[in-house]
């Protein structure tokens, strides 16, 4: 699934984007990582990759000094204006392949279900790319989904690079092919390698999420 196709699904979902949060067996998992997650990242200034509808920034704002949630979906961003509010923060459209920031102006970054939808022949330019937009020493975090056979949307094909697609059905009648991964512990520890130090990682019976430092110079 391309930057583009992935971008037009992510549009046509915005009405119902929220609804994977509604999950009746992963409540327990959410309101522990909304409590974790202010205190892994507060007191910093905070660039989101991927921050769709404001879900996550929501729990973030209030513990941050300055907060950039940056997204590829004009429809997402509209509902996170409307969520999250303050005038530390601010949503802009962009790439994450191409984060529309300078270099090194945050001390904190955060990616919530976005590093599952990065190819894997993309994961190490998407990290480099990304922690050029963090000074060193920032604190990062990546928060994902684990497969849970019977709760996850079955895996419908593999490629040949290894990343593996989901048909996902939307309320108006359409089926998108979206490309989801479900890394490893060892595979994540190794994408962050030379880049990162304090590497943690967190699991929850249906969440991933690991947290690290930049390394200094």
């Amino acid at each position: 699934m391309g930057t583009d196709s992935m971008q037009a699904y992510y549009a046509a979902r915005a009405p119902e984007y929220d609804r994977v949060y509604r999950k009746p067996e992963r409540q327990a998992d959410l309101r522990a990582i909304e409590r974790w997650l202010p205190a892994a990242l507060g007191g910093r200034s905070l660039l989101e990759v991927a921050c769709g509808t404001g879900y996550w920034t929501r729990f973030l704002a209030p513990v941050a000094t300055r907060v950039l949630g940056v997204d590829a979906s004009a429809e997402t961003l509209a509902i996170a204006r409307a969520r999250v509010e303050g005038e530390h923060v601010q949503f802009v459209v962009g790439d994450a392949y191409r984060l529309p920031v300078a270099p090194g102006g945050f001390e904190a970054g955060f990616a919530g279900f976005w590093f599952s939808h990065v190819p894997r022949a993309r994961v190490a330019a998407f990290l480099r790319g990304f922690h050029a937009a963090l000074a060193p020493g920032a604190k990062v975090v990546l928060l994902d989904n684990l497969f849970v056979p019977g709760s996850s949307t079955p895996l419908a094909e593999r490629d040949g690079e290894g990343d593996t697609f989901q048909l996902r059905p939307l309320q108006d009648g359409s089926t998108h092919r979206v490309l989801k991964n479900f890394p490893t512990e060892g595979e994540l520890r190794e994408a962050v390698a030379g880049a990162a130090r304090e590497v943690r990682f967190h699991a929850w019976p249906y969440y991933w999420a690991l947290e690290y430092e930049l390394a200094t110079p």
